[in-house]
């Protein structure tokens, strides 16, 4: 039987990931939560200067900056950004300059702790705005000014989900396959979803693995409502399938996002978002950050609890990194 991701196998990638993640029960959190079997696919150990799920994207987005002939990356994002750090990161490793549009809230920049002290250490250039995602008139700003002095400037769009960066996340959804074989399939996999990339790849995976239908493939957004993310997440898995030659596009009926779980806003931490980093850290030793993966696991042991995950029923949570940020929000947390 043909491979359904072989077009994957000629686009242009740099191996930056320590690959494949593995796939762990969490026995302690299912029992104290008495229902769905819950697993994590821990993306978290990707490797990349603390890992996460942006170190998929970045194989190919780096493959395409080599490709353009650029000696510098310029992407954007929150001053505790993951992206950014983990783009950083994967610049510092393949010899680029890496220049980082970072939000300032309030215009004073905030003290280099966590995912900023990381910045400073791999060597990124700062570049403070108060500018809203997705950043477009700072980084074009940005792009300008290095091109003015001679240099080569490859733009990484924010959270790196573009159609090349999605297909870090339908690789993911490969990898999968082939642990499945072992651990066995699941119900559901539920994961933070924000920037809309790391969805539209298991959505377009999921689709290339012949997942069954009933199989959920479910974002808990962090930040936007579905209403917003769902036309984002179906525009970008039909770039990827695009790029992969595939004749099959995605419709709103494709794209399952839970929005319920928003609270105050993005990076606000809430009841919720701090039980949820308790739990995990208490039941597991895992650690998942506020803002993404624990906002997301908040969201997962809800469902839990309601019954919608309920006995009998198998779920991957895909945990994508962030705990490099947990001493940003020491405040919220203890």
């Amino acid at each position: 039987m043909a491979d359904p991701f072989t077009a994957l196998d000629a686009l242009p990638r740099v191996r930056l990931a320590h690959l494949p993640t593995p796939i762990e029960p969490m026995p302690r959190l299912s029992a104290h939560l008495g229902g769905a079997e819950l697993w994590v696919k821990r993306d978290d150990q990707t490797g990349l200067a603390t890992g996460g799920n942006k170190t998929r994207k970045l194989e190919y987005l780096i493959a395409q900056a080599q490709q353009a002939g650029a000696d510098c990356v310029i992407t954007a994002g929150a001053a505790q950004s993951n992206h950014a750090r983990q783009t950083a990161a994967a610049a510092a490793k393949v010899g680029l300059e890496a220049h980082l549009v970072l939000r300032a809230l309030p215009s004073e920049p905030p003290a280099p702790i966590g995912n900023l002290l990381i910045d400073h250490l791999v060597g990124a250039a700062i570049h403070w705005t108060e500018e809203s995602a997705p950043y477009s008139a700072t980084i074009a700003q940005v792009a300008d000014e290095l091109r003015t002095a001679g240099k080569r400037p490859y733009v990484i769009p924010y959270g790196g989900s573009n159609a090349w960066g999605l297909l870090g996340y339908v690789q993911a959804m490969r990898e999968f396959t082939a642990q499945a074989r072992e651990c066995g399939h699941f119900d559901a996999h539920i994961f933070a979803t924000s920037s809309g990339g790391t969805q539209a790849g298991l959505v377009l995976g999921a689709h290339l693995a012949a997942l069954p239908a009933e199989c959920q493939v479910l974002g808990i957004s962090v930040s936007d409502t579905a209403d917003e993310l769902v036309p984002r997440v179906v525009e970008l898995t039909n770039a990827g399938a695009e790029l992969l030659g595939s004749t099959w596009r995605a419709s709103a009926e494709d794209v399952q996002v839970n929005d319920r779980y928003l609270g105050e806003g993005y990076a606000v931490v809430n009841a919720a978002d701090r039980e949820a980093v308790r739990l995990a850290a208490h039941m597991e030793g895992l650690l998942v950050d506020p803002v993404y993966t624990g906002r997301a696991l908040a969201g997962l042991i809800d469902l839990v609890r309601q019954g919608v995950f309920g006995h009998g029923t198998r779920v991957l949570f895909w945990h994508t990194g962030g705990y490099a940020a947990l001493g940003a929000f020491a405040d919220a947390l203890v």
